[in-house]
């Protein structure tokens, strides 16, 4: 069982960028396909991006495609999410998620991290 922790998450203003950071252990970490979710205040968990065991596929929802950029270091076991050019609309706790299969979109994944917060001021 992979064990999850973000990190990453802070306070940034519109336009900044920030970069979160998703920490496995426990298990195999090339194993499980990754994704990222967020969850703002108010509002339903939704899906970011996903990334496929060795990094060759990737898939990003409409508000996260040509802002975000998501990767993985297998040797590290750790997944990332490069966020640029960001926008208030992107505040929401942010968090990474494994399972054993890839799904390009939004899936309720076996295991969760705990989450981080990202703010963003205008």
């Amino acid at each position: 069982q992979v064990q999850l922790i973000e990190s990453g998450g802070g306070l940034v203003q519109a336009g900044d960028s920030l970069r979160l950071s998703c920490a496995a252990s426990g298990d195999t970490f090339s194993n499980y396909a990754m994704a990222w979710f967020r969850q703002a205040p108010t509002k339903e968990r939704e899906f970011v991006a996903s990334i496929t065991w060795t990094g060759r596929q990737t898939a990003y929802s409409h508000p996260a495609a040509g802002r975000f950029t998501i990767s993985r270091d297998n040797v590290k076991s750790t997944m990332y999410l490069q966020m640029n050019s960001l926008k208030p609309d992107d505040t929401a706790v942010y968090y990474c998620a494994a399972d054993r299969r890839w799904y390009d979109g939004f899936y309720d994944y076996n295991y969760w991290g705990q989450g981080t917060q990202v703010t963003v001021s205008s």
